[in-house]
Formats: C-alpha cells, structure tokens, sequence
C-alpha cells in the first residue's frame, strides 16, 4: 500500500517540475489527471444556474483559463490537485501563440502520410520544430502562429487522424504520465524552439470567410433569384455564355438594373474575373437596347 501511494506523489513531483520547466519557456500550463482531462473540477459544477466563468471567480478550475507561467500559481494549482500525474500547455497564448497539429493513429487513420499529401498539394514544408510522442504511437508537432491570428480547435476538419488544438486547447506536455503511459519529447527536438507555422498550412487551419449569400433586390422577386441560381451553377466553358443569357433576360424582363451587381458577383464566384462579369453583362445590356 505505500508503494501505492508513495508513486502518485512521485508522478505528481515529475509533473510539476515539468511544468515549471514548460513555464520557463514562457508556455502557461495547467495540471492534468491520468486521462488527460483537467485534474481540478470547475467550482460551478453544482451550480446549473451559474453564469459562464472563465476564472474571473478566482477559484481554481476551469480547465485552460486557468493556465499560468507564474511558478507560484501553478504550484498553487499542483497543491490543490496532489492527483495530477500530467500538464496541458494551453495554445493560442502570448508569446508563443502555440498551435498544436495532433497526428493521431487511432482507428487506423495514417495521418502522417495526410500531412505529407497535404503539403505535397498546398505547397508547404513543416519546419524543424518540437515533436512529441504519445503513448499511442502518435506525435504532436508544435508550431507558432500570429499574434493577431486566431486558430480553432479541430477534430479530423483537415484530413482523418489529424486533429487542431488552438485558441482555447491545451497539449499534454512531455513527461507526463497517463494510463495509456507517458509524453516524451521525440529525440533530437527537445532543444527547439517552436516554429512557425507555415502560410499555407494557417490558411488551413482557418475557417473559411463567410460570404453574404446573393440575394436580388425585393423588386426583381422569384425570376432575379431563378437567373442567379443559373448562372451560380455554370461551369468552366460555359460561365460566360450562362451570364451573358441571364442578364439578356434580366434586361428583357424590366429588371437588369437592378440585377446587374448581383448577376456580376455570382459570376465572379464561378471563376469569371469581375472586369469580365461587368463586360458580358454590358454587351446583355446593349445587346437588349438597353445603356449600361
């Protein structure tokens, strides 16, 4: 029984140390149990009726928001979880910003041979950079990111096997001890620094930009949006042939004028420039008598 209990105190001491090594390195940094979960519990758990909290209670808790660089903080917060045998380094933070890309292999996913085909396509190569092992055979790669950048959380968004934590996620640091067994730094990377991550890799990462859906004016009714649909759904070799038809009836039927910038932009989303959108939609209009 007292090896027993002699051995989480142990793990919990490594665990520390590794944080505050981790600290040092300017990473904020939260205690975790053996299943890789934030070992301390939110103060609010108890309380359905508690308003969200990010810490601004001052009590331990709340996962990643309670992450810290301060040595004494996280002393504060390994003392007040003598369980903890790990530690999540929380993304996203100054002065790293660290973007964390998951390589996992359950359920057979390859996804390191994902990470190559994806940068074989966009163009990227992934910098010398930490690796850390998993206990499942998987690796973590950390990377930087943008100060004024902020990267999601994703699970499996980029290809299978490859998960994102970002803004709001948190690493298991090496060294720590979990029930699958323990984090180490792979070899020949633990004196890097992380790197940054590569341009076309981010713009992976981020969502894509929400664009306003096309909608006609209220005056051009059912018909204005039936022609947007035709032209939304040209292909290459017919963009152009499609736009010029749709704006030949917009103008036949009284509402060119008003159709004509929405008639461009759906064009445009199909590949056409926006000089040659605006040009086939003024020779529709000369072509109907009508001035553009």
């Amino acid at each position: 029984m007292a090896t027993t209990d002699r051995y989480p105190r142990q793990a919990t001491t490594l665990a520390l140390a590794h944080a505050l090594s981790a600290a040092e390195r300017g990473l904020a940094v939260i205690p975790l149990s053996r299943t890789k979960l934030p070992a301390l519990r939110s103060p609010h758990r108890d309380d359905p009726t508690a308003p969200p909290c990010h810490g601004e209670c001052g009590r331990p808790g709340h996962g990643v928001y309670d992450a810290s660089t301060d040595p004494a903080r996280i002393r504060e917060l390994f003392a007040a979880a003598p369980w903890a045998t790990g530690y999540g380094i929380a993304c996203g933070l100054p002065p790293h910003h660290l973007i964390g890309v998951d390589l996992d292999t359950k359920s057979g996913a390859d996804s390191s041979t994902a990470l190559r085909e994806l940068a074989l396509r966009h163009l990227f190569t992934i910098p010398p950079t930490v690796v850390v092992l998993t206990p499942s055979g998987g690796r973590h790669l950390w990377l930087t990111g943008p100060p004024d950048v902020v990267v999601p959380n994703s699970a499996g968004r980029l290809a299978p096997g490859i998960d994102i934590r970002g803004a709001g996620g948190y690493l298991v640091g090496p060294g720590s001890r979990t029930d699958h067994g323990v984090y180490a730094t792979a070899p020949g990377s633990a004196h890097l620094a992380p790197a940054p991550c590569p341009r076309a890799l981010l713009r992976l990462l981020l969502p894509p930009p929400r664009t306003p859906r096309l909608t006609p004016p209220a005056t051009a009714g059912a018909h204005g949006r039936g022609l947007i649909q035709f032209v939304l759904a040209a292909h290459e070799g017919q963009r152009n042939t499609r736009l010029f038809w749709a704006a030949c009836r917009a103008y036949e039927d009284g509402i060119g004028p008003e159709l004509a910038d929405a008639l461009v932009d759906a064009a445009v989303r199909t590949g056409l420039t926006a000089r040659e959108a605006r040009s086939t939609v003024a020779s529709a209009a000369r072509m109907t008598g009508h001035r553009p």
